[in-house]
């Protein structure tokens, strides 16, 4: 603890605009340090400065824009999620599809906005520039109801978890499917490698791109991304989904109900990025531009659903129940058409890998490691991103089923970090002052919310697993519970 003090204010103390800082502010980097707060939160409670205002005093080193944020939002998106969609679609129906895919839209965003507001008032009443989630979640348990109050110093492990396994996920999909799209491909010109090899082959190009340690010189290498992502999708729409569409009445208008939690799955891995979503807010210029009804949170998903559900629709009326875990896979591989289709979503995704590393490396590197390392930090920095990678292309070793593991980490982190633990926070946070509105309409809705989450969790969770043992292993499938 002694340690991390002397490191916070060793930070401060290089800190070139130090002097100007208020004796109530703490850097950021303390504020990601649970011991830093710990350290602080009594100097902070006694200040009375009722009109502190958390953006005004955030300092952060490389803070981004409002359009590099609404880039890097966009990139963190518009992933192998978008592709994704027509499978969605199949296990929705069309109908389904379309207004469940608005509902979810409307409801991550909301979620969202729920998080970064509760995280405003508690910054407000600690009087500290900034809060990870984590620690959010930790100090608004703390002065929520009793009954969760004995848990507050388990809440940042337990949300960091569900962080690291979300992310980690990503990391583990984006390199099967930037492997798999670049094998079908190379397969028509040269001897066919194993899958494995072609992750061999990308493993040092990965470690290299998530060397990059900031946010904003990531942003030339995401508005890349965004372009060659644009662009693919109207390859795709253009040449492809629009052409030769068979009738629509050949296809479900509703799906099974346990279909649909493979569907609500894979669609919320699709749209809540919800930890590079909350480290773009953080790093912000401007982060009082990032809610309100025209802010970047707002035109980002918007824009991001129109393009799911049009992804999503034509592709499962362009080819049905074939829909595979990504529609590039769907594309015939001997088209040069297709192929440069697929070398493109292959270089985008490969750049968003950086992107999405970015949260889980921040969190063990800010969160348990910066402050216990006194020497070589950098050095061990780099240890870090490489360790981060390493871990993911192991793990992508064992991932042969694309779509099914979308909708398992989407299932099992999402409805958890996405739904409900921001509908706790804000029960937690309005708990002192029994803010919930007339009738206590908002804790119901809270209470509405964690519900929902938590059922999204444990269902998905249930049949994504179940779906891929069977895949293993075909002939468990009459040994199954279903549903």
């Amino acid at each position: 603890m002694e340690d991390s003090e002397k490191e916070c204010l060793r930070m401060e103390s290089i800190d070139p605009q130090s002097h100007n800082k208020e004796n109530n502010e703490v850097t950021a980097d303390c504020v990601n340090n649970t011991d830093g707060v710990n350290n602080v939160e009594n100097i902070l409670s006694q200040t009375e400065d009722t009109d502190y205002d958390p953006h005004v005093h955030r300092n952060r080193p490389n803070p981004t824009s409002n359009f590099e944020t609404l880039v890097h939002l966009l990139k963190g998106s518009l992933g192998t999620g978008i592709l994704a969609m027509p499978n969605a679609f199949y296990n929705s129906g069309l109908v389904v599809g379309v207004i469940a895919t608005v509902i979810i839209g409307a409801l991550c965003t909301y979620c969202l906005h729920v998080l970064v507001k509760a995280q405003y008032k508690l910054c407000k009443r600690l009087k500290v520039p900034i809060l990870s989630y984590p620690l959010s979640m930790k100090y608004a348990l703390e002065k929520g109801p009793p009954c969760v109050k004995w848990f507050s110093p388990y809440a940042p492990g337990l949300v960091d978890g569900f962080m690291i396994i979300y992310q980690l996920g990503i990391c583990c999909v984006y390199i099967v499917f930037v492997a798999s799209n670049i094998k079908q491909v190379t397969d028509q010109y040269w001897a066919p490698l194993d899958i494995s090899t072609h992750m061999l082959i990308l493993l040092l190009p990965l470690i290299l791109i998530n060397y990059i340690r900031n946010l904003k010189l990531l942003a030339p290498f995401s508005t890349l991304a965004n372009l060659i992502t644009f662009v693919g999708l109207t390859m795709i729409l253009i040449k492809y989904m629009f052409q030769d569409l068979p009738p629509i009445s050949d296809r479900e208008m509703f799906g099974t109900l346990r279909n649909f939690s493979l569907y609500f799955g894979t669609t919320l891995f699709a749209l809540e990025a919800v930890g590079v979503i909350i480290a773009l807010e953080n790093n912000m210029k401007t982060p009082q531009n990032f809610g309100g009804y025209c802010g970047v949170l707002n035109i980002g998903m918007t824009v991001i659903v129109i393009l799911y559900i049009v992804i999503g629709l034509f592709g499962y009326i362009k080819y049905g129940s074939d829909a595979k875990g990504s529609v590039t896979f769907n594309l015939p591989s001997e088209e040069a058409m297709a192929q440069s289709i697929k070398i493109m979503f292959a270089i985008a995704i490969f750049i968003t890998y950086a992107l999405q590393a970015y949260v889980p490396v921040e969190i063990l590197w800010t969160t348990y490691l910066d402050h216990r390392i006194q020497n070589h930090k950098i050095l061990w920095e780099y240890a870090c991103r490489t360790f981060v990678t390493l871990v993911t292309f192991i793990l992508a070793i064992a991932i042969p089923r694309l779509g099914l593991f979308i909708s398992l980490f989407g299932a099992l982190c999402l409805s958890a970090l996405g739904i409900a633990f921001p509908a706790i926070i804000d029960i937690c946070v309005s708990w002192p002052e029994n803010d919930f509105g007339p009738f206590k309409i908002m804790l119901i809705k809270n209470f509405l919310l964690i519900v929902f989450g938590l059922l999204g969790l444990v269902v998905g969770t249930y049949v994504s697993i179940v779906e891929i043992i069977k895949s293993f292993n075909p002939i468990l499938e009459a040994d199954l519970p279903s549903l």
